[in-house]
């Protein structure tokens, strides 16, 4: 979220961070965004019924900040079909694994574990399946023999940071295509208009 904030401060982003939500009133991500000027929000799911109130709430907060993509970071929720095909082709997520490989948690232990030598991270547009969606970027690390899922992780990280402000660009620019699962960047899109994101 933080690279996020930070790569829409340039004046040639495309995109304006216009919210940081998050179901977790105690994250850190708030603070950090309210001492940028950036408006906050906090929808604690543990006070809902369920995932469909829940996604209400969050709802009422995007269309009252004019949101017009999303991009997940560290949002460790399962957001229902009917949200995700409301947000189809406007909500994106960060996964640290080089997609479709190691879906789900624990993906550098698993990596690890199978012995792969190149690992990385995936940012996609999200789809009702977890983890599953056209794929926007990637970055790859290469898996060193004496690596932990910690300094895997460290590594991976970094490559998040880098990709994932890219791929907001590359979206909120609308310089793409999707064909199938992959997006492709295109030279000729029109000019592009700066979009109101939530980090």
């Amino acid at each position: 979220m933080r690279s996020l904030v930070e790569s829409a401060r340039d004046a040639a982003h495309p995109a304006e961070i216009v919210l940081v939500l998050s179901n977790r009133p105690e994250a850190g991500g708030l603070s950090f965004a309210k001492e940028a000027g950036i408006a906050t929000a906090a929808v604690d799911h543990k006070i809902y019924a369920g995932r469909e109130e829940f996604e209400r709430s969050m709802q009422i907060l995007l269309e009252l900040h004019r949101v017009e993509l999303i991009c997940l970071a560290g949002f460790m929720r399962m957001l229902t079909p009917g949200f995700v095909n409301a947000w189809s082709g406007r909500l994106l997520n960060i996964h640290p694994a080089l997609l479709p490989s190691y879906r789900g948690l624990h993906t550098h232990q698993r990596a690890l574990e199978d012995g792969v030598k190149i690992h990385g991270c995936t940012v996609h547009f999200v789809a009702p399946a977890m983890d599953e969606g056209p794929i926007i970027a990637q970055a790859a690390v290469a898996v060193l023999d004496d690596d932990t899922p910690e300094t895997l992780a460290t590594r991976v990280l970094e490559q998040e940071h880098l990709i994932y402000p890219q791929a907001l660009a590359l979206i909120a620019s609308g310089r793409y295509r999707i064909e199938g699962n992959r997006v492709i960047s295109t030279d000729h899109a029109p000019e592009p208009q700066p979009l109101r994101v939530p980090g």
